[in-house]
């Protein structure tokens, strides 16, 4: 399954550069892609194959996956259509089709993303691939991106399966922190129960439904045949909308009698089968009448899979395969008839039948199975649905009744719009001559023709060889119980039955129907009693942008005073009020210091942050503030957290520096009467932040009930982590996602700032002196005085400092050989690569302070996007090894080694995904330096930028 998984990611990234090369024909080798698997899926078959690879088990991320018996139903349609799409595309597509590599690289993605989503036992795991397949239908979807009904066809569809995917997220949630296990299997074999797990239920429906396009959450379907005819034909009737039918045919047999269930299933379905099967008799677009008849279809195999008896799960997963076969057959055939008459209008098609037979009898034998007609398997798998649904004893008699009434209407309506569809691109309809359309209509090739040949026979095929599918589909139907005392078989005649003679009114009905066609269009709603889903949506979100501009407007108005106020406001008061009618009784224990030494400290601190609220001289604020972080630094170092105290002086100088770079442009004082009388409440603010903040921490600490974990840290670290620094080892292994998490967002910090300073040049060095204009360089070389720093020549002698520059050129190899050093010793002393970088920072800091802009380009003439990436890679690539290796992910090894002269040595791979933070770091302090800095100075003086 991995393989099948692997295979298609890298037949995806390949995709591009072969459409390059082959044009069209590069569907041709991607198409084995699926083939193969395929080819695994059909030797593996009635086998239960199960993969474990242990990933982040501490948030019930393993990746489980199952081949099982529904899940290799699934697999087959998944993979055996997606690989007659493939080929279909072939020709279907012509070599100058813009975009035509990124296409066929969605495609392929898709197929195997569905693999993952039908094959994934953890739920979570399913739900990521739940959300890929939602991405990548959207990109298929607006494939004409140019086009805006593209745009909105496939934004529509994001938001649906999208807001649905949501919902879905917290059922999972709930169901599996109630079963004690995201395991589709362990929720299945041991269902929860209560009122909780019924909200649970509801929410995965929601999902489901939203997915499988049933009502009302349906009109992303018929507004998604924007899309290129083989996304249609392969996700919109073989694949996608087909996610939602899997996940509610996965959990009947465990929620099937869960109170809200049948009523949503069989209500919304049967909902969906009648209004959808009568939309679909009144389009005229060939392919709306089919997007209307997948949603009626799909509403109809929600039901079915919804009901959760033996005999239902068989009839639907019957007409699942059924209608993937005729479905994505038909959808084909529309598009050769669009492809080679430019016209899917059923007005403007007459004599289609004469000019193309083969093609005519392909989408007769497709269209008899969708109407449900003998001999072909969805005559089977309607004959058993109706079955099914009259010996259901877990119906009462009268919903038994009702949903029979509901099927046989809904079937006559699909036999009416199927004779429709036929004679609407086929027939004649008493015209003497082809029309304008067909005249102009070119023989499609055999490779267009082959694929929905394969399925319209395959339609036919599985009818007459109903007993050999019956074998296929019964060992997921066996898992539900049964209504009958013998179990019931596919077959395609049963004898003298009551389904059959439903059958015959289905037909009579049907033919009726399509005959009083001009009749029946006459029935129209001037205004839907139900309204327009589709104007519903596009209201709501009109109601949504509405709102949030009122609420935009109302809290955001362009102050940042009023922002920060307004979020300490609701930081104090929201958990005061909650502590004070929800807290305990007694005030919690407060000790005002441990050592008399934190009494002069916090006195000092206090001092900065009173001092920052009169201080009208924005340096002079700034210091002081700085002073409350060195203080905070003090009080970690006398509490013996030398290594917090160390990493907190770095990060504070760091953004000293930071705020020095930014405020030599500005105005050295503020305007004094911009926040005359705002001083006070903005200080009684603060404190009641500060009072607010203790006060929850102090409550946090006194509501303990365990031993705090923190006493077990030290032996984690040693233990598992092979370091003696609880810190450190910490960051790079105990929690090493959290940490890659904070990495990711310095990244993006420094790319942001430099991109808000550049604007439009991202990347690039830092200038060199090679860079400098000729006569500066010429004045230099005249010179005779002494070169402490290269740059430093070419700073205005106003601005220059002889020793700050002799000093710079003595302490920049010691502060980075100290950088080094706390970078190998930090896992087991204070440091690490944090701190390390950090060091590094700081000394090109000073190279920059001593030496000018063109000193930093020649203390790292590197790009510092480059060192961003290459600490990015070095992070994430220690997660991906550990993989590789079959260990978790991030998880670290350790290789002892013993060397001349320096011994015994014992290596922690972790040190590598440190290394990725030592490099981050530095290129966030050579990004801020760049933008912030040398830029600036290029803007002020000129020069080269």
């Amino acid at each position: 399954m991995l393989a099948i998984l692997f295979a298609h990611a890298v037949a995806a990234l390949l995709a591009p550069p072969l459409v390059r090369v082959m044009g069209r024909n590069a569907f041709l080798p991607l198409s084995l892609v699926p083939l193969a698997g395929l080819g695994w899926v059909i030797a593996n078959w009635g086998t239960e194959v199960t993969l474990h690879i242990t990933w982040a088990a501490t948030v019930s991320m393993d990746i489980d996956m199952r081949f099982d018996a529904l899940a290799s139903i699934m697999s087959v349609l998944v993979l055996g259509i997606g690989a007659l799409i493939l080929l279909y595309c072939s020709r279907y597509f012509t070599d100058d089709e813009p975009r035509l590599g990124i296409f066929a690289a969605e495609m392929v993605a898709f197929a195997g993303a569905m693999f993952g989503l039908v094959t994934s036992d953890n739920m979570l795991v399913l739900y990521t691939f739940w959300e890929l397949t939602t991405v990548l239908s959207f990109l298929l979807v607006g494939h004409y991106a140019e086009r805006a009904s593209s745009r909105r066809a496939a934004t529509q569809a994001l938001l649906v399966t999208t807001a649905g995917g949501l919902a879905m997220l917290v059922g999972i949630i709930i169901l599996g922190q109630l079963a004690g296990s995201y395991n589709l299997s362990a929720v299945v074999e041991a269902a929860p129960h209560g009122w909780l797990a019924g909200t649970a239920i509801v929410l995965v429906l929601i999902g489901a439904l939203s997915k499988s396009a049933v009502v009302p959450l349906h009109f992303w379907l018929p507004g998604a045949m924007a899309a290129p005819t083989p996304v249609s034909g392969y996700l919109h009737a073989a694949a996608m909308v087909k996610a939602g039918i899997y996940l509610v045919a996965r959990l009947a047999p465990a929620f099937a009698d869960a109170a809200p269930w049948r009523p949503i299933v069989i209500t919304l379905g049967l909902a969906s089968m009648l209004l959808a099967g009568w939309r679909a008799f009144r389009a005229f677009d060939l392919k709306l009448i089919l997007a209307f008849g997948t949603v009626s279809q799909l509403g109809f195999l929600t039901m079915l899979v919804g009901i959760g008896t033996r005999e239902a799960a068989l009839a639907g997963m019957t007409m699942v395969v059924a209608h993937a076969l005729f479905k994505a057959c038909l959808f084909m055939v529309v598009g050769i008839i669009d492809h080679s008459t430019g016209t899917r209008d059923i007005r403007k098609l007459a004599h289609l039948g004469k000019r193309a037979p083969y093609l005519a009898i392909v989408a007769i034998l497709a269209a008899m199975s969708m109407a449900g007609l003998p001999p072909f398997l969805g005559f089977v798998g309607k004959e058993t649905a109706l079955e099914s649904v009259l010996v259901a004893d877990v119906l009462p008699a009268w919903a038994r009744v009702a949903t029979i009434v509901a099927m046989v209407a809904g079937s006559i309506l699909t036999l009416a719009y199927s004779i429709r569809f036929i004679w609407g691109a086929f027939g004649r309809k008493q015209l003497k001559r082809p029309s304008p359309a067909v005249q102009k209509f070119h023989a499609p090739g055999p490779l267009l023709l082959a694929s929905p040949s394969v399925l319209a026979a395959g339609g036919l095929a599985g009818g007459l060889a109903a007993p050999w599918i019956d074998s296929l589909l019964s060992p997921y139907a066996d898992t539900l119980p049964s209504s009958l005392d013998q179990p019931y078989h596919l077959a395609l005649w049963h004898g003298l039955t009551l389904p059959l003679a439903l059958t015959g009114v289905v037909v009579v009905g049907g033919v009726a129907m399509y005959l009083a066609q001009r009749t029946v269009a006459r029935l129209r709603f001037e205004h839907p009693p139900l309204g327009n889903a589709d104007r519903i949506y596009d209201a709501t979100l009109r109601g949504m942008d509405t709102l949030s501009m009122r609420l935009t407007g109302t809290t955001q108005r362009g102050s940042l005073p009023l922002t920060q106020a307004t979020i300490l406001v609701t930081l104090v008061a929201l958990p005061t009020v909650l502590l004070l009618v929800f807290g305990p009784d007694a005030a919690p224990a407060v000790r005002l210091w441990d050592t008399p030494w934190q009494v002069p400290v916090v006195l000092i601190i206090s001092a900065g942050a009173l001092a920052a609220t009169v201080l009208r001289n924005r340096l002079a604020a700034v210091l002081v503030v700085g002073m409350t972080g060195y203080g905070l630094g003090v009080l970690f170092a006398l509490q013996g957290a030398p290594d917090l105290a160390l990493t907190q002086f770095l990060v504070e100088t760091v953004t000293l520096v930071v705020f020095v770079l930014v405020l030599r442009k500005l105005p050295a004082e503020a305007d004094p009467t911009a926040d005359v009388g705002k001083r006070l409440p903005r200080a009684l603010l603060g404190i009641a932040v500060g009072v607010a903040v203790t006060a929850i921490g102090a409550y946090a600490v006194a509501a303990r009930s365990a031993e705090p974990i923190s006493l077990l840290l030290p032996d984690a670290a040693y233990n598992l982590g092979n370091g003696k620094n609880v810190v450190n080892v910490l960051l790079v292994d105990i929690r090493a996602w959290d940490t890659m998490g904070e990495i990711s967002v310095l990244l993006v910090a420094a790319t942001g700032v430099a991109s808000l300073v550049f604007r439009t040049r991202r990347f690039g060095t830092a200038p060199r002196v090679a860079d400098a204009p000729a006569a500066q360089v010429d004045a230099v070389n005249a010179s005779t005085e002494t070169t402490w720093l290269r740059g430093g020549d070419f700073i205005d002698p106003r601005h220059r400092s002889l020793i700050l520059e002799v000093t710079t050129r003595l302490v920049f190899p010691t502060m980075m050989m100290l950088s080094v050093y706390f970078f190998f010793s930090g896992h087991n002393a204070p440091g690490g690569g944090f701190a390390g970088g950090l060091v590094a920072g700081l000394a090109l800091v000073l190279r920059y302070l001593a030496g000018g802009r063109y000193e930093l380009g020649e203390a790292v003439p590197i790009d510092a996007g480059k060192i961003l990436g290459l600490g990015l890679t070095f992070s994430a690539g220690t997660a991906l090894a550990s993989l590789f290796l079959g260990a978790p992910a991030l998880s670290s090894a350790t290789i002892e080694v013993t060397l001349p002269l320096l011994g015994h040595i014992k290596l922690v791979t972790a040190m590598f995904f440190d290394l990725g933070v030592y490099l981050i770091v530095v290129g966030l302090v050579l990004d801020v330096l760049r933008s912030l800095g040398a830029r600036l100075d290029a803007e002020t003086i000129g020069g080269p930028r």
